[in-house]
């Protein structure tokens, strides 16, 4: 089964991509925007289909728009991302086309491809991969330009660990953060508490009122690690949560434009994170 070009072209986007892929930090990445002197820089950590989805490109060519930012969007999977052919049975983007059937046994035909995709990408390996590259990204950036991620679906989780406060690197005989400000969109596999209660950079999350794959008990959950935190005298930092409605999984990526609703989400979702990196980096 071949994807449909209705499947996988770019949301709200049109066009082609406007950046180039090349090596940076030793990762294939999608590299667009300001080069020569950008305010901030921006890493993008895509949902599971990576460079593949020509809707990722498009996004960080949103982000670039303004000229203000130089947007990375790193291959974190090393020429591994799972299969297109999957994104259109798990997250098609006109769910009311396909009917149950098709939902059910597409979803059987790609379970033996994704476990073993999965199995390929255990989490203390991915999480080594963004770290050294952010490391290496941190060390190599002027001390005075910040660095901003944004993180979809799978790299939600590893934006908001790109946060934490055990995640620093010694730059010029200081500790810092590996990045200033995360947002996290529809973040999957997140553990809580263990992944958000020690944060130490500003942090914006988006949640899906109807996400089937994050539960939106997951906000709930957040907001009480913090608040108990806060509430024992500890510091957290500066914390937003939004809320999408309908919020199917992969709203910020493969909502439908054509459903207002949905297309609210697509655009909501670029919106916030650039309202979040304009007032932190």
């Amino acid at each position: 089964m071949e994807p449909c070009n209705s499947c996988i072209q770019g949301t709200i986007h049109e066009g082609q991509p406007q950046g180039i892929e090349e090596i940076v930090h030793g990762l294939n990445t999608y590299v667009v925007g300001n080069r020569s002197d950008p305010r901030a820089i921006v890493v993008m950590y895509s949902d599971i289909f990576g460079l593949l989805l020509p809707n990722n490109k498009l996004i960080a060519d949103a982000y670039a728009k303004n000229g203000e930012y130089l947007v990375y969007l790193p291959d974190f999977f090393e020429g591994d991302p799972v299969p297109l052919k999957v994104a259109d049975v798990m997250i098609p983007v006109d769910a009311a086309k396909q009917s149950t059937f098709a939902k059910y046994t597409g979803l059987l035909a790609s379970m033996p491809t994704f476990l073993m995709w999965m199995g390929r990408h255990k989490h203390a390996s991915t999480d080594k991969v963004c770290v050294e590259f952010l490391q290496k990204l941190r060390r190599d950036t002027p001390r005075g330009r910040k660095i901003g991620m944004v993180g979809f679906c799978w790299g939600g989780r590893y934006a908001v660990r790109a946060g934490l406060a055990s995640n620093v690197v010694e730059v010029g005989g200081e500790k810092v953060t590996l990045v200033d400000a995360v947002v996290a969109l529809h973040p999957s596999n997140m553990v809580v508490p263990a992944d958000i209660e020690a944060l130490a950079v500003p942090t914006s999350f988006g949640w899906g009122v109807e996400d089937s794959v994050v539960s939106f008990d997951q906000k709930t959950k957040v907001e009480e690690t913090h608040a108990r935190a806060v509430a024992a005298g500890g510091e957290v930092p500066v914390t937003e949560h939004k809320t999408y409605k309908p919020g199917r999984h992969g709203f910020g990526v493969r909502g439908n434009p054509d459903d207002p609703a949905e297309r609210a989400c697509l655009e909501g979702t670029e919106k916030q994170v650039l309202a979040w990196f304009q007032r932190w980096l």
